[in-house]
């Protein structure tokens, strides 16, 4: 009986060991933890530097589409990024007449892939130093990098710097960053 016991609690010990060790592997995003089985929008919920983000994502008619399988990069611009824009932007962008515009703007930071920053890293280089990332929202935007850095410019020349990679998500992965890219107007 004793064996039995002490073989159960090595069991729960290993797993909990394992899903604290899968967890781990993923950064804290907003004070958060981030979990590699959740979707980006299970995920994004649970930040605080994300909040602007997500009642954007409501508006925009969104949640569902970044609940799905994907895969997605999301390029997540924390509510500090949305705070640089120009003043009232952003509550004339949630507003429904808006709507298309806001959409736009968040399509403009997904990609329809699953890029983490070693693989973005490689089609810079490929790319000899540059590499042209198409969006969603049919944005361009140009990923190159400097050390372990990644920046992104939109098509307004405004650049985005990947403040932290690689938050795996079960339908792709987040790099959370501090601007928010624009489309072309």
């Amino acid at each position: 009986m004793l064996r039995k016991i002490i073989a159960t609690s090595t069991a729960a010990l290993a797993l909990t060991a394992s899903a604290a060790l899968a967890q781990s592997e993923n950064p804290m995003v907003g004070g958060a933890p981030m979990f590699a089985d959740k979707t980006i929008v299970e995920n994004a919920v649970n930040s605080a530097d994300h909040t602007t983000l997500v009642a954007a994502v409501q508006a925009a008619g969104l949640v569902e589409t970044l609940s799905g399988p994907g895969p997605f990069t999301v390029f997540a611009p924390t509510n500090a990024a949305f705070e640089k824009l120009q003043a009232g932007t952003v509550e004339n962008l949630l507003k429904p007449e808006n709507k298309e515009m806001l959409t736009k703007v968040l399509t403009c930071h997904v990609v329809s892939a699953d890029a983490m920053s070693d693989a973005i890293k490689g089609m810079i280089d490929d790319d000899g130093g540059t590499h042209p990332v198409p969006t969603v929202g049919g944005c361009t935007l140009q990923a190159t990098y400097d050390g372990d850095e990644i920046m992104l410019t939109d098509e307004r020349g405004r650049t985005a710097n990947v403040t932290i990679a690689d938050v795996d998500q079960s339908n792709g992965v987040i790099h959370v960053i501090d601007e928010v890219l624009l489309p072309a107007m």
